[in-house]
């Protein structure tokens, strides 16, 4: 073949070849704003009414607002979550099957089981962070402990003779993270759900509990429960006069829970990045905002990197607590 004929030749296939990539790059970012084009499903790990499944609803409610597209809801419940964690891991990448989880499944399932159905990073693109909450620190009104302080004294004279209950794993663990950060030994007594212990703790039969300020909080303004201390670095914005843990002298302390949305591996990074964008958004629709009031929560937004960096590091940090704690998994 004459040099010049090559030259023409293998100029022809350059071109082709840039034509084809300058296709494709056109091509994905176009399918993503046109995305969605069809109902979107958001699988929960919990069940209906459950504080994750509720915030689905508000987000999904606005994302239908502002795409006309319907948001079904598809609750699978049990397994600490890992039902649903599977079945998203194992769905179609094209960004019509969003887990809509919290720390459960990504961040202590790894820890309190032997062994899961899903990987929580290599089976998962991250999309956003949807919401952070804490937990309130409550004892018995009758309790005559009526600070942090008083419970850190007693605990240390009288080393398991307190009590805590607790009837979820970010409960669990808050209390075993109490128990290590303020050098004190409370016996802990397990529940199947937190409402169990909320009613022992009511009926004096355990001394303290740690639990989450949708089940907290009321039995606290009712009355029937004297609120010590809040989880996070931040002060509940229902309970404005309850100090954090830490402020209470047991310093480090931050032990909270949160809710993000993650998309099977391998969802286009386009795609992704329009669920972020629409999910973003509906953090601060008016459904997600009563959510959060009345959760005593907030929303959170993150780019699909800082949740990944997010998740890695809340990993690190349940699993050092898990294993100090001594709890074998499961």
């Amino acid at each position: 073949m004459p040099a010049n004929r090559f030259a023409l030749t293998r100029r022809h296939a350059l071109t082709a070849a840039a034509g084809a990539l300058m296709a494709l790059s056109i091509t994905a970012p176009a399918a993503a704003q046109t995305f969605p084009a069809k109902p979107i499903t958001f699988v929960v790990p919990f069940a209906a009414g459950s504080a994750t499944d509720q915030l689905a609803r508000a987000i999904g409610q606005s994302i239908t607002n502002d795409t006309k597209q319907a948001v079904v809801v598809d609750n699978k419940a049990g397994a600490s979550g890992m039902i649903a964690a599977a079945a998203v891991a194992k769905a179609a990448p094209d960004g019509y099957t969003i887990l809509i989880t919290t720390n459960t499944t990504h961040a202590a399932n790894e820890h309190l089981y032997k062994k899961l159905s899903y990987d929580p990073v290599k089976d998962f693109a991250p999309i956003t962070g949807l919401g952070k909450g804490g937990q309130v620190l409550v004892v018995n009104p009758a309790s005559p402990h009526k600070s942090v302080g008083d419970l850190v004294v007693f605990a240390k004279k009288n080393p398991g003779k307190l009590t805590f209950g607790s009837g979820s794993a970010s409960s669990r663990v808050a209390g075993e993270m109490f128990k290590q950060l303020a050098g004190v030994d409370i016996l802990h007594v397990p529940y199947k759900s937190n409402p169990f212990a909320i009613t022992d703790l009511l009926a004096g039969q355990i001394d303290l509990m740690i639990t989450d300020t949708s089940t907290g909080v009321p039995q606290v303004k009712a009355g029937k429960l004297r609120a010590l201390g809040y989880s996070t670095q931040k002060r509940s914005t229902q309970l404005p006069d309850v100090p954090t843990i830490d402020e209470a002298g047991v310093k480090g302390y931050d032990m909270g829970y949160w809710f993000a949305a993650y998309a099977p591996a391998g969802t286009p990074a386009p795609v992704v990045a329009r669920l972020n964008e629409l999910l973003g958004a509906a953090t601060q629709s008016a459904g997600a905002k009563t959510f959060f009031d009345n959760a005593g929560s907030e929303a959170w937004r993150t780019s699909p990197d800082e949740l990944a960096k997010f998740q890695a590091a809340e990993t690190v940090k349940w699993g050092k607590v898990i294993k100090a704690a001594g709890i074998e998994p499961e």
